[in-house]
């Protein structure tokens, strides 16, 4: 006896919800690591390896959050190649902006070692870019036809 994909998609549903609350989670993380003023937690004015190190775990929750709650999305049908690309173009994204974001941390940046970690300009925008990577992704793995088909 098959089940049918309406009976097999029940999960999806606790899937979609699940990777949306990471997802939230992490934009929470993400927020107070980008703009600690906003919760009182600005200790420095300058950003630092803590704050750095908090923003990227935030949006690795994120990313994941994403991941899990997109792959829901497509239930028993098979990802198209875009999706497969997005998902890996979502994982690149984020290391692109881990290494940008900790370069001066693996000896990369312009402030090494003896100095303290800086957030410069040319960091900001490796991360810049690694965000713009990991929401063109999400778009390429979003099911646009999978609802046309019903």
């Amino acid at each position: 006896m098959t089940t049918s994909k309406i009976e097999n998609s029940r999960t999806y549903p606790t899937s979609i919800s699940l990777g949306l609350f990471l997802t939230l989670f992490g934009l929470l993380i993400f927020s107070v690591g980008a703009k600690p003023e906003w919760f009182n937690l600005d200790r420095s004015s300058v950003v630092g390896f803590i704050q750095i190190a908090v923003f990227t775990t935030g949006l690795g929750i994120i990313s994941l959050g994403g991941y899990i709650a997109l792959v829901a999305l497509w239930g028993d049908y098979e990802r198209s190649i875009a999706a497969d690309i997005g998902l890996r173009l979502v994982a690149t994204g984020y290391v692109l902006a881990i290494f940008t974001g900790m370069a001066d941390v693996f000896g990369m940046g312009s402030h090494l070692f003896p100095d303290v970690p800086f957030f410069g300009p040319l960091q900001a925008t490796g991360v810049g870019i690694g965000q713009a990577m990991i929401a063109l992704g999400f778009l390429m793995t979003i099911p646009y036809g999978k609802w046309r088909e019903k």
